[in-house]
C-alpha cells in the first residue's frame, strides 16, 4: 500500500492573497507614500539632496491618464533618488488663473453682467475645489509628495513672488508697451501668446483676387507712353475681412513685374505669377498679352487708392516687401500693419500708420468703412467679414474661391483667432536670447531631441505678449494717466506690492478707481491715476514657479508641448530676472545655473489602442480610475460554487495602482504612449506573475536557510540577481524605465522563474529548505519599489512571521538599494569564474530542454526528473571541463535524475532525443535518455534503488515514520 508523504513535503504557506484587496489599498497607499516620503524627509542626508519641482497641472476639470502618466513618472523618479540615498522634495504645485477658469466658473454672458471681483470670487472658489479633488486623485496613485505644504499659482506668497519677479524685468527695461498686431482671440475676448495656438491643417478661407486703382498721377512705367486705360495692382488674400485696414501694395525690388492688357485697361502682376493671374484675368484659352516689364524698384513710387477708405481718401504707397515672392497669388502683397506682423514691420519702417477696426469680440467697427459705417459694423470678421467687404469692392473683385490652409485656432476654445493690433505689454526676449540658449548649454535633455525643440522655440521668438484682457489672473501692475499713458517703475511697482499685501490682491479690482492709496507719494498731485486692468499671461505666473525654491531643480519633467510653454517661461524669466546682462571680463556671458532645471525630461501623450491621440470630441478619453478599476479589462471568470451571490455581476479585475503604475513604467514614454486593453492585459500578466512569485517565496522563506551551506546553484542565483539589480539600478538612473521593466522581467522570466526557482524546488520543498531566497525576495522587493510601491508594502505585510519578529530587517522601501543581500562570509565561489561559467552551463541547461521537449512530443518524456542525460563534446573540452567542476550539483542544478560528463551511451536505450549546442565555438551534445533508477515516490526523482522505495536522501529524513 503507498504512502501518503505530502505531509513531510515543506509546500509553501503564505498569507498574501492571490488578488489585491481593493479595500486595503488605501491603507497601503498611505503607507507606501505618504507616511514614506515623510520618513525619507527625516532618515535621508540633508547635505545629499534631490529636488524635482513640479510643473502646475491646470486646475480645470477631471483627471486622465495623460495626468497620471505625469505624476507616476515624478514618482518613479524621485523614489529612485531615495533609494539611491538622497533626500527628495517634492512640493505639488497648481496653474489656477486664467480663461478656462474663468469661462468655466462664469458663462460668457455672465461675465459680461459680472464685476471683476465678483468673477475673481467664482473662479476662486472653483480652482479651490478643483485642486482638492484633483490632489485626491493624485494620491490614490501611490505618489508620494509634500501634500500639506502645496502651492498654487492663486497663493498669495506665490503672487507676490511673481509681482517682484515682474518688477525686476521692469527694472532691466525689459518690460514694455506697444500697439502692435497680436494673436487675437474673439471667442477668448483676449490677447494670446504663441504658446497658447494649435493649428488646424484643415481650416478653410474665403480667399480672393481683388484689384487695387492706381492712381494716374503717379504712373510713370517704361513702355506704357500713350496707354490711356486704366492700371490695377492685382492682390490676393485669403483674409478679405483685413482689406478696410489695407495702407500698402508690396513687391520685391528684385522682381520682374508685367503690365498686362485686359481690354482697354492694365494690370501689374508679377513675373512668377502671370500664369495663375492670367487664368483669373482672361480665362484659361487666352493668351496674355505684356505691356511692359520691370523690376519692382521702379514701382515703389506709384500709388493707389483703397476703395473701402472713402471718397476723401489719400493715396497710398507702394512700399518694397523683403518677404515677398512670385509662389503664390500674384508677387505683389497687400499690407495691412493693424493686421500681420511683417506687415506692421515694414510699415513702422515707412512711418505708414497702423490701423485695426476691429473690436475685442472680432466684429468691425465703425472705422472700418468710413462712407457708410453701418455697412461693416457689427459684423464678426470671421463670420461674414470677409464676404460683406467683398460685397463693398464690387467690380474690383475678380475671383473668390475657398482655400484649405493651416490657420491658427485659441487650444483653448478651439476657435481660429485673428491678428489684431491693440496696445499690450510684452517681454523683451531679443534681449536675453543669447544668454538663454547658453544656459541650456548646461542643461541634460531626455531624450535629446528635446534640446534642439526647445532652443528652435527661443531662437524664433524676440518678444512675449504677457498681457491678457481677464479679470481672473496676477494683475499687471500699470497705473494710466488722463492722457490712458502708462506709469510703471521699480517705485510704483513696489507700492503697489506694498497695498496687495496689506488689503489683498482683489483689492485692486474692488477699490474704488480713483482711490488714491494705490498711487506712490512722487505721484500724487500729478493728474489722476487709474489702475490698469490687464492681468498677465499664465505662462507668466507658471513659468515664475521656480521662485518657489531656494535651488536650481534637478529635475523638470512634463509633456513635450511645455518645450514651447512652461519650459520655456520658466527659462525666460530666471534668465530675465538672474542673469548678469553685461559680459564677463573675458568677454563671454556666465549663464551657469541660470536655467530652472539641471535635466529636462518630456514625456508624450496618451493614444487610444487605435493609436488615436485622447481627446473630449473624439470620446477616447481614458480615466485612470478605469486602469485601476479593472473596468478596460473582461470581468474575472468565477467558478459557479465560489460565487456568493449567483445573480452579482462578475467581478472586475482590479489590480489597482500598481497597475497603472506600471503601465507608466513600462512604456517609453519619450514618444506617444497607447493604452487600451491589448497592452493593459500585458500589464496584468507582468504584475500576477510577481505576486505569484511573492506568494511563493513568502510562503517558501526558512529562517534555517539564513544557516544553511550555500551551493553552486545559490551562487549563480545570487550573481544573476546581482547582475539584474545593476542593470535596472543603470536604466533607473538614465531614467529609463521601460528598459528597467524589461531587465527586471527577463531576470524573473529566465534566470530566477525559469532556472533557480525550478531548480532549487527540489531542495526547497523536499530537503533541508535551504538556498538564497531571502536575498532573492529582498533584491526583487528593492527593484520593484519605485514602481509597484503598494505591491512591495503589502508584500512586506505578509512576510514570515519569524521576519517580522526579526528587528534587525529594514523595510524595503527604506533599504539602500546596493546594500549588502547577504553576508559576504558565507560566499565561497569565485565571482568572476562564475561570470565565465554560466554562460556554459546556461546552454547546456537550454539544450537539455530542447531535447526533453521532443522527448515529450514523443509522448515518452512527461516531468524532466523522469530522464538522465549524457552531455558530450570533443576531446580536452572547455565545456566539459566547465560541468565537471559542478557535476555534484548538475541533476538538481538541470532539473533531471541524473547527470553524465563525457560519458559513453551503453547499449540501446529504449528511447534517445539528441540536442547539439555550441558555446564559444565549441559543439557539443546532450542526450537525453531515460532514467537509470526507479522514482522515489517522495520527491519523484528517478533516484530509489527500488520501485516505491525512498531514495537515500528520503530515507534519511522521514524514514518510515509516515503512515
Amino acid at each position: 500500500m503507498s504512502k501518503n508523504w505530502s505531509s513531510t513535503l515543506r509546500l509553501p504557506k503564505s498569507t498574501l492573497p492571490p488578488r489585491p484587496l481593493p479595500a486595503q489599498h488605501k491603507e497601503y497607499i498611505k503607507k507606501c507614500a505618504d507616511d514614506f516620503y515623510k520618513w525619507q524627509a527625516t532618515n535621508r542626508p540633508a547635505d545629499d539632496t534631490f529636488l524635482l519641482h513640479d510643473g502646475p497641472p491646470y486646475a480645470n476639470g477631471s483627471l486622465h491618464a495623460g495626468h497620471a502618466l505625469n505624476k507616476i513618472l515624478k514618482d518613479i523618479i524621485i523614489r529612485t533618488k531615495v533609494q539611491q540615498g538622497q533626500r527628495v522634495t517634492y512640493i505639488p504645485g497648481w496653474d489656477c488663473h486664467g480663461l478656462p477658469i474663468e469661462l468655466k466658473a462664469v458663462s460668457t454672458e455672465q461675465g459680461k453682467t459680472m464685476t471683476p471681483t465678483a468673477i475673481r470670487q467664482a473662479a476662486r472658489q472653483l480652482a479651490s475645489k478643483t485642486v482638492l479633488e484633483q490632489m485626491d486623485s493624485f494620491r490614490t496613485y501611490a505618489v508620494m509628495s509634500d501634500w500639506e505644504n502645496r502651492w498654487t499659482t492663486m497663493d498669495k506668497a506665490f503672487e507676490i513672488n511673481q509681482l517682484r519677479l515682474f518688477q525686476k524685468m521692469v527694472s532691466r527695461g525689459l518690460i514694455y508697451r506697444k500697439f502692435k498686431p497680436v494673436y487675437w482671440s474673439p471667442s477668448s475676448g483676449t490677447a494670446l501668446a504663441e504658446a497658447e495656438l494649435e493649428y488646424n491643417e484643415s481650416h478653410i478661407s474665403k480667399c480672393a483676387y481683388v484689384r487695387f486703382p492706381i492712381t494716374k498721377e503717379s504712373v510713370s512705367i517704361p513702355g506704357l507712353d500713350g496707354f490711356a486705360g486704366n492700371l490695377y495692382a492685382v492682390i490676393w488674400t485669403t483674409t478679405p475681412w483685413t482689406l478696410p485696414a489695407n495702407r500698402a501694395i508690396a513687391v520685391h525690388d528684385d522682381l520682374l513685374y508685367h503690365v498686362v492688357r485686359v481690354g482697354d485697361d492694365a494690370y501689374l502682376v508679377a513675373e512668377g505669377g502671370l500664369e495663375r493671374v492670367a487664368k483669373v484675368l482672361l480665362g484659361e484659352e487666352e493668351t496674355p498679352e505684356i505691356l511692359a516689364t520691370v523690376p519692382g524698384s521702379q514701382l515703389t513710387h506709384l500709388e493707389y487708392i483703397n476703395p473701402l477708405q472713402g471718397n476723401s481718401a489719400a493715396p497710398q504707397p507702394f512700399i518694397h516687401g523683403h518677404f515677398v515672392t512670385p509662389d503664390s497669388g500674384s508677387g505683389l502683397v497687400h499690407i495691412a500693419p493693424g493686421h500681420g506682423f511683417d506687415d506692421y514691420l515694414i510699415c513702422k519702417d515707412s512711418g505708414i500708420p497702423v490701423s485695426a477696426p476691429v473690436d475685442n469680440d472680432g466684429i468691425f467697427t465703425e472705422e472700418a468703412f468710413p462712407d457708410d459705417p453701418s455697412r461693416l459694423k457689427g459684423i464678426p470678421v470671421l463670420e461674414g467679414g470677409s464676404a460683406a467687404v467683398l460685397e463693398l469692392f464690387k467690380e474690383h473683385v475678380l475671383d473668390i474661391h475657398k482655400y484649405k490652409h493651416k490657420y491658427p485656432y485659441d487650444w483653448r476654445t478651439k476657435r481660429p483667432i485673428i491678428i489684431r493690433a491693440t496696445a499690450q505689454w510684452f517681454a523683451d526676449v531679443d534681449n536675453i536670447k543669447e544668454l538663454a540658449l547658453k544656459a541650456l548649454e548646461e542643461v541634460k535633455f531626455v531624450p535629446e531631441s528635446g534640446r534642439g525643440r526647445l532652443e528652435a522655440f527661443v531662437k524664433g521668438r524676440s518678444e512675449w505678449c504677457i498681457s491678457r484682457q481677464r479679470a481672473w489672473g496676477v494683475p499687471i501692475p500699470a497705473l494710466y494717466d488722463a492722457n490712458g499713458d502708462a506709469v510703471m517703475t521699480e517705485e510704483t511697482i513696489e507700492h503697489i506690492i506694498s497695498v496687495i499685501q496689506e488689503r489683498g490682491i482683489d483689492a485692486w479690482w474692488s477699490d474704488d478707481a480713483h482711490d488714491p492709496a494705490w498711487i506712490p507719494t512722487s505721484l500724487q498731485g500729478k493728474g489722476p491715476f487709474t489702475r490698469g486692468r490687464d492681468t498677465m499671461d499664465v505662462w507668466f505666473d507658471s513659468g515664475s514657479s521656480w521662485t518657489q525654491t531656494d535651488r536650481q531643480a534637478d529635475v523638470y519633467l512634463e509633456g513635450s508641448d511645455q518645450h514651447r510653454g512652461w519650459f520655456q517661461s520658466s527659462l525666460l524669466t530666471r534668465v530675465a530676472a538672474m542673469a548678469v546682462q553685461s559680459p564677463t571680463p573675458d568677454g563671454t556671458a556666465n549663464a551657469v545655473g541660470l536655467s530652472p532645471f539641471k535635466t529636462l525630461i518630456t514625456h508624450g501623450f496618451t493614444l487610444d489602442k487605435a493609436g488615436k491621440k485622447m481627446s473630449k470630441s473624439l470620446g477616447n478619453i481614458i480615466s485612470a480610475d478605469q486602469v485601476m478599476d479593472g473596468s478596460l479589462l473582461p470581468p474575472l471568470k468565477v467558478k459557479a460554487k465560489d460565487r456568493k451571490d449567483p445573480n452579482a455581476p462578475p467581478p472586475k479585475d482590479a489590480l489597482g495602482p500598481d497597475a497603472l503604475r506600471l503601465w507608466v513604467a513600462s512604456s517609453d514614454y519619450t514618444s506617444d504612449i497607447v493604452l487600451g486593453e491589448p497592452v493593459l492585459k500585458t500589464i496584468h500578466q507582468s504584475l500576477n506573475k510577481y505576486r505569484v512569485i511573492m506568494k511563493m517565496l513568502t510562503g517558501s522563506m526558512e529562517q534555517s536557510a539564513r544557516t544553511s551551506p550555500l551551493t553552486a546553484l545559490d551562487h549563480i542565483a545570487l550573481v544573476q540577481l546581482k547582475d539584474a539589480m545593476a542593470e535596472v539600478e543603470k536604466h533607473y538612473k538614465n531614467y529609463e524605465f521601460n528598459k528597467a521593466f524589461s531587465s527586471l522581467n527577463r531576470w524573473v522570466s529566465n534566470d530566477f522563474s525559469a532556472f533557480y526557482l525550478e531548480a532549487l524546488k527540489d531542495r526547497l520543498y523536499c530537503a533541508d529548505g535551504g538556498g538564497v531566497l531571502e536575498p532573492i525576495f529582498m533584491g526583487f522587493l528593492r527593484m520593484l519599489a519605485p514602481i509597484t510601491p503598494v505591491l512591495v508594502e503589502e508584500v512586506w505585510e505578509h512576510r514570515p512571521t519569524w521576519m517580522k519578529e526579526d528587528s534587525s530587517l529594514v523595510h524595503p522601501l527604506h533599504q539602500l538599494y546596493n546594500a549588502p543581500l547577504i553576508d559576504s562570509g558565507r560566499l565561497s565561489y569565485d565571482e568572476a569564474v562564475l561570470h565565465k561559467d554560466i554562460p556554459v552551463l546556461m546552454e547546456t541547461n537550454a539544450a537539455i530542454k530542447e531535447a526533453a521537449e521532443l522527448a515529450r512530443r514523443a509522448k515518452v518524456l512527461g516531468s524532466s526528473l523522469a530522464c538522465s542525460v549524457v552531455v558530450t563534446g570533443p576531446k580536452d573540452s572547455k565545456v566539459l571541463t566547465v560541468l565537471q567542476k559542478y557535476k555534484d550539483e548538475l541533476d538538481a542544478m538541470f532539473v533531471v535524475s541524473s547527470v553524465d560528463v563525457g560519458g559513453v551511451i551503453e547499449g540501446e536505450p529504449a528511447w534517445k532525443y539528441v540536442q547539439d549546442f555550441e558555446v564559444a565555438g565549441e559543439a557539443c551534445q546532450v542526450s537525453v535518455l531515460p532514467p537509470k533508477d526507479h522514482k522515489c515516490p517522495r520527491c519523484w526523482r528517478f533516484v530509489a534503488p527500488a520501485e516505491d522505495t525512498l531514495c537515500v536522501r528520503c530515507e534519511d529524513l522521514v524514514g518510515e515514520g509516515v503512515q
